[in-house]
């Protein structure tokens, strides 16, 4: 039997996917938290408690706090080479080079089927990588991204509509030094507004 984590901010997914999961006769849910924070506090006290944790995590990749990435980063570091299955409502490239990057196995849309996710959590729980094949094309033609960290954040948040103040104020920067960023980053992708950067760098799936 493979226990199951599962962490969804939105808890009718999150609900539905420890039912649909439940159905298997390998697969038993045995945690769901709305967020990346109550899932690591949840494993600190069984870890403490010298209780069983669950031998495959599956996160959503955008929660309220941190983020499905730095949650499995967490959890990886207190439970070594621990298995997670990444799930998100938007994927792009960067995402996925980014959830490789820190040993995360799988990787799916949430638009998958429940035999998707059901074979993408036997897959990792092997060891094997389980990655959605348009995303996997889609990264492999994307190529190596000429943003750096900095100028993808900020790009992010210009595709809000948020003003040069209000992406400084996000990024905690001065709006000088958030204007060189932006400035950079528009002749990176050759664009001639921010707003005209962030769509072309996600079109070139650099964001």
């Amino acid at each position: 039997m493979i226990s199951i984590a599962i962490a969804d901010d939105e808890s009718l997914v999150a609900s539905s996917l420890s039912t649909l999961l439940g159905l298997e006769d390998d697969l038993e849910v045995v945690c769901t938290r709305g967020s990346g924070e109550e899932i690591i506090t949840w494993w600190n006290s069984r870890l403490r408690a010298g209780d069983n944790t669950a031998d495959v995590c599956v996160l959503d990749l955008k929660l309220g706090g941190i983020d499905g990435i730095d949650t499995a980063v967490a959890l990886r570091n207190l439970s070594a080479n621990l298995p997670v299955l990444i799930v998100t409502s938007y994927a792009r490239p960067r995402q996925l080079k980014r959830a490789l990057a820190n040993g995360i196995l799988g990787f799916l849309p949430k638009t998958s089927t429940a035999e998707e996710f059901a074979t993408a959590i036997r897959g990792v729980h092997s060891g094997r990588r389980y990655i959605d094949p348009e995303l996997a094309a889609m990264t492999i033609s994307a190529g190596a991204s000429p943003l750096t960290e900095r100028e993808e954040e900020l790009l992010e948040l210009a595709g809000q509509g948020k003003s040069v103040e209000d992406i400084a104020a996000s990024a905690h920067l001065a709006p000088g030094t958030t204007r060189n960023y932006l400035s950079q980053a528009m002749n990176k992708v050759g664009a001639q507004n921010r707003f005209g950067a962030f769509t072309r760098a996600r079109e070139l799936g650099w964001l």
